[in-house]
C-alpha cells in the first residue's frame, strides 16, 4: 500500500465511522464585531451525490500554487467505501480556455484537463487568485455555478468571482492585503475584515493563500461531518484550526493606519521605504504608497480610501 492508498484507506475508515471593473468613490467595507463566528455563515449539511464529487479548478495565467494546491490536496485526501473498494470521494480535474500550458506562480506549468466546453458540470468549483481570467472564465463561472453546491475562490481570486457579479450585495473576504482594494473597485459588495472564510448561499470565500485549505476542510465536513474532515486534516499533519472557526483570521481585522514614524500604503496596508516609495500630499499630509498603480489608485479617490482607513 503506497502513501497515497494509506491515506485514503484512513479518510474512508474515518468516514464509515460518521479583472476589476472601475472604482468608485464610495465603498462599503464590513468590520468584524465580537460575535463574529456568529455573524459568519457556516453552511447547512450538504448531500453528496452518487459516485464522486467532481470538482473544477479554474487555472490561468499566475495562478497562486498554494491557492488551487492547497484545496486540491485536501479534496484528494477524502474516500469514501465503495462495494470491497476505497473510491476517491472527490474528482479533480483543472479547467482553463484552452488546454495549452499554463504558468502558474513561481514558474510551475500546468497543462489543463478540459476546456470550458469540454469540462464535466462540477459540483465544487475552485478560484485561485491569479491574472490571466478573462470574460471566458467569467462567462463559465456565471453558467457553472447555477447548479454549483459551492463556487469558491481563494485569496484574491475573490476579484475574479467578484467580476462574474454573482457577489453583488453578498458578504465576501480576500486576502488581507486586499481588503480596501475589493471595497472600492466592488462597493455593492460587502467586505468582510477578519474572516477566515465566509459564505454566501452557494458562494464562499476564503482569505489568503493557506485560507484555501480551511475552507476546503470546511466543505468536506459540510459534506460528509466532522469525523471525516478532522480524519483528513490529521492525515495530511495539518494542525491548523482555521476551518472550525471563520473568525480565525481575527489578527487582519484592525486597519493599520499609517504615521510619520511608521509609513504604510493606505491602500494595501503594507509597509513602505520612505526613503524610495511614491508619495502624494494630501490635505497637507503625506502618503507613501507600495507601487506606483496604489498611488494612482489614491490619487483619483483619496477620501474614499481615507474612509476606509477609518472605518
Amino acid at each position: 500500500m503506497n502513501r497515497r492508498e494509506w491515506l485514503q484507506h484512513s479518510a474512508a475508515l474515518g468516514l464509515a465511522a460518521t479583472l476589476a471593473r472601475p472604482g468608485s468613490s464610495s465603498a462599503s467595507m464590513e468590520g468584524l464585531g465580537s460575535a463574529t463566528t456568529a455573524a459568519v455563515a457556516t453552511g447547512e449539511r450538504l448531500q453528496p451525490p452518487q459516485g464522486s464529487i467532481p470538482v473544477a479548478f479554474l487555472i490561468s495565467d499566475g495562478a497562486v500554487v498554494i491557492d488551487f494546491c492547497g484545496p486540491w490536496e485536501v479534496f484528494a485526501n477524502v474516500a469514501q467505501m465503495g462495494t470491497g473498494t476505497h473510491t476517491s470521494a472527490f474528482r479533480l480535474y483543472t479547467v482553463a480556455e484552452t488546454t495549452h500550458p499554463v504558468t502558474a506562480s513561481g514558474g510551475m506549468q500546468i497543462v489543463p484537463n478540459f476546456t470550458f466546453a469540454t469540462a464535466p458540470a462540477p459540483r465544487v468549483i475552485v478560484i485561485p487568485a491569479q491574472n490571466g481570467a478573462g470574460e471566458a472564465a467569467l462567462q463559465w463561472i456565471r453558467r457553472a455555478s447555477r447548479t454549483t453546491d459551492i463556487t469558491m475562490s481563494v485569496c484574491t481570486g475573490a476579484f475574479v468571482l467578484a467580476q462574474t457579479g454573482l457577489l453583488s450585495g453578498k458578504v465576501a473576504t480576500t486576502h488581507h492585503s486586499a481588503y480596501t482594494d475589493l471595497a472600492m473597485q466592488f462597493p455593492d459588495i460587502h467586505v468582510r475584515r477578519g474572516a477566515r472564510f465566509v459564505e454566501a448561499g452557494n458562494l464562499a470565500t476564503a482569505g489568503g493563500l493557506s485560507s484555501g485549505i480551511d475552507l476546503a476542510l470546511h466543505v468536506v465536513e459540510r459534506y460528509f461531518g466532522r469525523d471525516v474532515a478532522v480524519a483528513t486534516a490529521d492525515q495530511m499533519e495539518y494542525q491548523g484550526q482555521g476551518w472550525m472557526n471563520p473568525d480565525a483570521n481575527a489578527a487582519y481585522r484592525a486597519h493599520r493606519v499609517p504615521t510619520a514614524a511608521h509609513p504604510v500604503c493606505p491602500v494595501c496596508e503594507m509597509d513602505v521605504d520612505p526613503a524610495s516609495a511614491p508619495r502624494s500630499v494630501y490635505r497637507t499630509q503625506t502618503y507613501y504608497f507600495c507601487t506606483p498603480r496604489h498611488k494612482s489608485l489614491f490619487d483619483a479617490a483619496p477620501d474614499a480610501y481615507l474612509a476606509l482607513l477609518s472605518s
